[in-house]
């Protein structure tokens, strides 16, 4: 077995001289080959002075520096697509995700025989209103986008690198992993972890952040919302129906006190809620079409320090390595 770990960093300078020899120490204690890929998502902090550092003095760490931020699920991509081992963890960068539940799953992976193993947390981690949406936002993917597993989805996870051929085509800046991931396997398992409570500073991840990630999946990767803009329109229809053959059972019967000024506008009003919504639904696919035909990348690696050349050898704590390249866009030079 041989191990990527991948972890996007943003705002935790403080943070990685912690995670990562904690986690170096429980990979080495494995006895398995493995790597740190740290990808620096544009942080305005000094988390890339962090990670340089940290690539310079540990062989088995690799440093990534976007050229902005770009979002946790692109700079996962990115990482993934570096990642030279059978295995792939994807961990936050907070601590939340205790390095020392990594062999659990492994073990998940390998003893199941499973190619995407999530780490489901015993406790919420989070606030009752935050960990209610995150719930309510995985049953919604559940439904729409058709991932039976994605109750159990989490950042904590472990697949085989294998996958990301199924996904190698994936660009544009709406990147979603998960859904990436549920296009090639259905070998998709979890396994009970222990989560602590973020150790500094506070998540990005707002329930605002969480809503637009959702509206992100629906749109980027479902036809959803353009089945229930059309169930709107004939659900509008049926209504407009009703009530039209409301007022002329009422015009025949000699009732006439129905306001005709009041129903007509009223039946105007729905009908146009239902058209609007419907247009701006389309506008949505379209405006991405538009953005992808545009070419905008999913992420674009500035700067790269590490030693991708040594990591074919078994890792031992604390190696030092001055090696270090840099990339600017598509290309490399040494230096």
């Amino acid at each position: 077995m041989s191990v990527s770990v991948v972890i996007p960093c943003f705002r935790s300078a403080r943070i990685l001289p912690v995670l990562v020899p904690r986690l170096i120490s429980v990979l080495d204690d494995l006895s398995v080959r493995h790597e740190v890929i740290l990808v620096v998502d544009g942080s305005p902090d000094d988390t890339w002075e962090t990670a340089v550092d940290l690539a310079n003095r540990i062989d088995a760490v690799q440093a990534l520096h976007l050229s902005r931020n770009y979002g946790q699920h692109n700079a996962l991509v990115a990482g993934i697509r570096e990642a030279q081992f059978d295995i792939v963890i994807t961990m936050d960068d907070d601590l939340q995700h205790p390095p020392e539940q990594i062999p659990l799953l492994l073990a998940a992976l390998e003893g199941d025989r499973l190619d995407v193993v999530y780490g489901v947390p015993h406790d919420e981690e989070h606030g009752f209103l935050r960990s209610l949406a995150s719930r309510s936002i995985k049953a919604g993917m559940a439904n729409a986008l058709g991932i039976r597993t994605a109750r159990a989805i989490g950042a904590f996870r472990a697949f085989r690198t294998r996958l990301r051929d199924g996904f190698e085509e994936l660009s544009g800046p709406h990147a979603s992993l998960d859904v990436a991931l549920s296009w090639v396997t259905t070998k998709v398992g979890s396994v009970g972890v222990h989560m602590n409570e973020r150790s500094d500073g506070k998540s990005n991840y707002t329930i605002g952040r969480l809503v637009r990630h959702t509206v992100n999946m629906l749109l980027g990767y479902s036809t959803a919302p353009l089945r229930a803009a059309s169930f709107l329109g004939f659900l509008a229809g049926i209504v407009g129906l009703l009530l039209g053959a409301t007022v002329l059972c009422r015009f025949a019967t000699g009732d006439t006190t129905v306001a005709g000024f009041t129903t007509l506008a009223s039946m105007v009003a729905l009908f146009s809620s239902a058209q609007l919504i419907a247009i701006g639904v389309l506008g949505e696919y379209i405006g991405r079409i538009h953005g992808s035909g545009m070419g905008r990348p999913t992420y674009v690696v500035c700067e790269r320090v590490g030693s991708p050349e040594s990591l074919s050898v078994l890792r031992q704590p604390h190696g030092t390595s001055g090696r270090a390249r840099a990339a600017v866009g598509s290309g490399s030079s040494e230096r």
